[in-house]
């Protein structure tokens, strides 16, 4: 491969999937480095001041600080963006920081956000409490119900949030009604795709304006680092989110862009791995547990929708006992090989409580509307041999009388 074929479009735009995930974005250096190099510097010279004022007006292309660029995390926004089809990204040093510039850099006070009731804990606690202290408006729906979505415009309605399939009790959401509705409110509509990336969902194909993402799941996905990412189009990255990066700094550090880097070069291989595991997992816990959800199987109440617009079911699996919070710990302490984790997206399977972890800064009301029950328990599946997983899984259930 060229020295910069991985930054041509007009080369990259043939490649498939696969083939994008490990050498997308790629620019060498003169040394002719197969594997990306690590460009750990904070600030750049320049061959004289002219050079120097150009760049900062914008008129000369190279980096300036590394606060909003860096080779290295460039390579990694290039990536990204050409898995998920978008123009642009952006990379964040969370997920959740991701999620909160996808919002900020476009609400001002006295704007309106509707999102879906169904979020990750802390995205609830961003829309409902953090926004509001700003001045930007509120209101959450049921993201499933398509009308519901158009009950809550307003004349003042700026953007769309939703999650699908939602953290933690996978409901799935049609992107592209929702986002007929939100443009025809004049709405930019965000998507937190956190849980299917782009092998599994590409929401920009479905209608969507921006995507966002924890990249600490799936992307990186072995539990090292923590980053984010933000697309959408050229446009709306330069003359929105940009100067919004600029200013307030949420940046991917180099070190961190390298990890996820690497990481991608087995996302499509690791995915469907972990997709065709949790198939098995849920089959298996569907027959055994008073309650399993998962997209992929055809007992999930938007089965249909999600196999419309996912290439598979995922890597995450919910399931219900009826002892309630004593059974769901009990069968937590019972397991042997899966972990006790509230991360997810990880190549090895992790298990964890909603209500007393992921939601537990969320209100018992809302956990409620969002049917996070005391028995609720949400299962991340990894790469391992999926018959060890449903073995672990069935000592740890008879422990607890199932």
């Amino acid at each position: 491969m060229k020295r910069f074929a991985g930054q041509d479009r007009s080369i990259t735009d043939a490649w498939r999937p696969a083939t994008l995930a490990v050498r997308g974005g790629t620019a060498r250096s003169d040394f002719g480095e197969t594997s990306e190099a690590i460009f750990m510097t904070s600030g750049y010279a320049y061959d004289n001041a002219e050079e120097a004022a150009a760049r900062f007006r914008g008129e000369r292309p190279g980096m300036t600080y590394s606060r909003l660029q860096n080779p290295t995390t460039d390579m990694l926004e290039k990536r990204l963006a050409l898995l998920e089809g978008a123009e642009a990204a952006r990379a964040t040093t969370t997920g959740m920081a991701a999620m909160t510039a996808a919002l900020l850099c476009q609400l001002s006070a006295g704007d309106h956000l509707v999102a879906g009731r169904a979020l990750f804990g802390s995205c609830r606690v961003l829309v409902d409490t953090i926004l509001p202290r700003f001045g930007i408006q509120t209101t959450t729906v049921d993201a499933a119900d398509v009308d519901a979505w158009a009950r809550a415009r307003q004349p003042n309605t700026r953007a769309f949030f939703l999650e699908t399939p939602s953290n933690p009790g996978l409901e799935v959401s049609d992107i592209r009604a929702i986002a007929d509705i939100g443009h025809d409110a004049g709405a930019v509509v965000v998507v937190d795709n956190a849980f299917a990336s782009p092998i599994v969902q590409r929401p920009l194909d479905l209608g969507a304006d921006v995507v966002a993402y924890s990249a600490t799941k799936l992307m990186d996905g072995q539990g090292r680092v923590l980053a984010g990412a933000v697309l959408g189009t050229e446009k709306w990255m330069n003359d929105v989110y940009l100067a919004y990066a600029r200013h307030t700094g949420p940046n991917l550090s180099p070190f961190n862009a390298w990890v996820v880097l690497k990481s991608l070069e087995t996302l499509d291989l690791r995915v469907r791995r972990s997709c065709e595991n949790a198939l098995k997992v849920a089959t298996f816990l569907e027959g055994r547990v008073p309650r399993a959800l998962y997209p992929g199987l055809a007992s999930h109440p938007q089965h249909a929708l999600a196999m419309r617009q996912m290439t598979a079911g995922g890597t995450i699996i919910a399931l219900f006992l009826d002892g309630g919070r004593p059974q769901a710990h009990g069968l937590l302490d019972g397991l042997a090989l899966i972990d006790i984790s509230n991360n997810l997206g990880d190549s090895r399977t992790l298990m964890t409580h909603p209500a007393s972890t992921t939601h537990a800064s969320v209100s018992p009301e809302v956990r409620e509307q969002m049917g996070i029950t005391e028995g609720m328990l949400r299962l991340s599946v990894g790469l391992e041999d999926p018959q060890d997983l449903i073995d672990d899984l069935d000592q740890a259930l008879r422990g607890v009388g199932l």
